[in-house]
């Protein structure tokens, strides 16, 4: 069964499934991670995150760090050859768990490549999100790497079933970008894909710092999905909050609480996980189990009624128009749009990003412009709050979540982990 008909079924079913972030170098110890995965109380899939020195195609390094027992932050799939790969997802990898590849690179040809090989045929990234955060490969380069990687992967025998592709533009520097442009990158993204022929995508939203507004953004990627991929089988897939996590292990799930509210509230399909580790260090097989069954276990009040015509759709749309004018060639319109400033990710610093537009909170904690740049955006924004941002309150923003949730558990040390503080 492929990625994409499990994740089906599940949602048919009414289960959220839920998916952690988790690589180990030891194909073992990779195959355990899977295996209890699996096995959790929860409707799961599968994870092979690989590690920093792959995603750079440092291939060297990886093989110095394996031949003298350095430690990797995840599964070297491209030194692993893919008899060895296909060994560790024997028995564990198949139509009741599928298993994604989740990598973070600008040019990934060679980690699809062994993915192929391997018979894996699920992965993320795009040619926007996997080049701007962490890299600074050209972003032309990276559309053009992304392109030959969507052919790749179409030309591929699947015997499972379609291939699947994740955007991650929804996750745009994990916080601080406004919910209308992760729309539009994820909504783009998908749309690149849509083009290269995949007809199996997901589309990323993450968790940021207003229930409310997330839940319009959600509605407003669904609607835009609707009118832009009318032959694809798509679903949203939430990450929870990728910026800073709370410190305290309450405050921690508690903010997972709610990125599992977020998602069941918005019927989407699948949920990314965090840990109560994500603010010290890379969680371990139990930690990231925990995080799996907790979110599997929050269950909403039900579907909310969003309006889709909310202001984070007509920003959203907007932007995407802009891009979709561009150029006919859609690779090409990304280009130009982030030449011009029509596309500005604040706080980037990738020499291709204009580095112009700003946001900030209110105070309600919504997300929205403070500078617009060159975004298309001036008769469309309600009100840039303007103010200039200074040192203090970048750090006060990035650190908003963080201290809502922390200071939360503090105050209310039982309530926030499940238990009675009376």
């Amino acid at each position: 069964m492929s990625f994409e008909r499990f994740i089906a079924q599940q949602h048919a079913a009414g289960r959220l499934v839920v998916q952690p972030r988790m690589g180990f170098a030891d194909p073992g110890v990779m195959r355990d991670g899977l295996a209890a995965t699996k096995r959790a109380d929860a409707a799961t899939v599968g994870t092979v995150t690989l590690d920093s020195y792959t995603r750079v195609g440092d291939t060297d390094s990886v093989d110095h760090a394996l031949r003298n027992g350095i430690p990797l932050n995840g599964y070297p799939i491209v030194n692993h050859s893919p008899e060895v790969t296909r060994r560790m997802l024997d028995g564990i990898e198949g139509p009741d768990f599928p298993v994604q590849v989740r990598h973070g690179s600008a040019r990934p040809a060679g980690i699809f490549r062994a993915m192929i090989a391997a018979g894996l045929h699920a992965t993320e990234g795009g040619p926007v999100s996997y080049c701007l955060p962490y890299s600074r490969t050209p972003l032309d380069e990276s559309v053009r790497n992304w392109e030959h990687c969507c052919e790749l992967l179409m030309a591929a025998d699947h015997p499972a079933g379609r291939p699947h592709l994740e955007t991650f533009g929804g996750c745009m520097m994990g916080q601080l970008c406004p919910p209308s442009e992760l729309v539009a990158i994820s909504v783009l993204e998908a749309l690149f894909f849509y083009r290269k022929g995949v007809r199996s995508i997901s589309v990323s939203y993450a968790q940021q710092t207003n229930l409310r507004q997330d839940q319009e953004a959600v509605a407003a990627l669904r609607r835009l999905c609707a009118e832009l991929l009318p032959e694809a089988a798509w679903h949203v897939v939430i990450y929870a909050y990728m910026g800073l996590f709370p410190r305290t292990p309450g405050g921690a799930m508690s903010l997972l609480g709610k990125a599992a509210e977020l998602a069941t509230s918005t019927t989407s399909e699948r949920l990314i996980v965090k840990t109560v580790a994500e603010a010290h260090r890379i969680p371990t097989v139990a930690e990231n189990l925990s995080a799996l069954e907790h979110a599997g276990s929050v269950a909403a009040s039900g579907p909310v009624v969003v309006d889709a015509d909310n202001q984070v759709y007509r920003e959203a749309c907007a932007l995407v128009d802009a891009v979709l004018n561009s150029h006919a060639d859609l690779g090409r319109a990304i280009v130009v749009a982030f030449k011009r400033g029509l596309l500005d990710v604040p706080y980037c610093l990738h020499p291709d990003n204009a580095g112009q537009a700003r946001s900030r909170l209110d105070a309600e904690g919504r997300l929205g412009w403070s500078e617009l740049g060159s975004l298309p955006l001036r008769g469309v924004v309600d009100r840039a709050p303007g103010g200039r941002i200074t040192s203090s309150t970048l750090m006060s923003a990035l650190s908003y979540v963080q201290h809502v949730h922390d200071t939360a558990a503090l105050e209310n040390p039982m309530t926030s982990i499940g238990g009675d503080s009376r």
